[in-house]
C-alpha cells in the first residue's frame, strides 16, 4: 500500500505504525498456506531431510536467523535439525560470483547440497532477485519442495514456488517485518511438533 497523502501530518513513528498495522491486518489470508508450509517443513525435517534458505541483503540476515532457529533451537531445548543459510559463506559466494555469475550464487549451492525431499525457503522483499529465482528453478529440477516469502506483488518470482506468501504494500521495511512475523510463526508451528530427541 502506498504511503497515504495525509502522512505528512503524522510523525515518522505514527506513519510507520500506521503502515505496520495496515500490513499486518492483511496477514490473516496467509493462515492456511502457512499451516501447509509448516507441515511441509515438519515432514522434511522428521524424514531425514534438510532445509536450505536464502535471500539478499536484509533477507540474507533473515535467512541466517531462521536457519539458526532450527539448527540451534527456537523455544524449548531439543535436538538440532539441519538448516543451512546459503548466504553466509563469503568465500563461496565470491568464488561463484567471480567464476560464474552472481545469479548463480544460490542455485549452485542448491545443486551441491539439495536432494529430493529437502525444502528451499527463499526470501525477497521485491521478488526481483535473479539469484533467488535461479535457486527456486534449481530446487524444482532436484524435486525439492519450495516456499517463497515475497513482497511488492511478487515480481518475476511470483508463481515459482510451491507455496508463496506475497506481502501487500510497497514499503520494504513493513514487508520485511511481516515476513519475519510469518517466518517466526512458521517456526513456532514446526517447533511444537518436532521430536525433542
Amino acid at each position: 500500500m502506498p504511503r497515504s497523502s495525509n502522512s505528512h501530518s503524522l510523525s515518522p513513528f505514527q506513519t510507520a505504525l500506521k503502515e505496520a498495522i495496515e500490513t499486518f491486518e492483511a496477514l490473516p489470508e496467509f493462515e492456511a498456506p502457512l499451516a501447509k508450509a509448516a507441515q511441509t517443513l515438519l515432514h522434511c525435517l522428521t524424514s531425514g531431510h534438510k532445509l536450505l534458505i536464502c535471500g539478499n541483503g536484509g533477507s540474507a540476515s533473515d535467512s541466517a536467523h531462521i536457519a539458526t532457529e532450527f539448527t540451534c533451537r527456537f523455544n524449548d531445548d531439543r535436538r538440532p535439525y539441519p538448516a543451512i543459510a546459503l548466504n553466509v559463506d563469503g568465500g563461496l559466494l565470491t568464488a561463484i560470483g567471480n567464476d560464474y555469475a552472481f545469479q548463480e550464487v544460490f542455485s549452485r549451492q542448491v545443486a551441491a547440497f539439495g536432494q529430493p525431499g529437502d525444502v528451499l525457503i527463499t526470501i525477497s522483499s521485491s521478488g526481483k532477485s535473479r539469484n533467488v529465482l535461479s535457486a527456486l528453478e534449481e530446487a524444482r529440477r532436484r524435486k525439492m519442495k519450495t516456499i517463497s516469502f515475497l513482497g511488492k506483488g511478487g515480481g518475476f518470482t511470483a508463481g515459482a514456488a510451491d507455496i508463496e506468501f506475497i506481502i501487500p504494500g510497497t514499503v520494504t521495511a513493513r514487508i520485511q517485518e511481516a515476513q519475519k512475523f510469518l517466518l517466526h510463526v512458521m517456526c513456532e508451528m514446526v517447533d511444537a511438533e518436532l521430536p525433542k530427541e
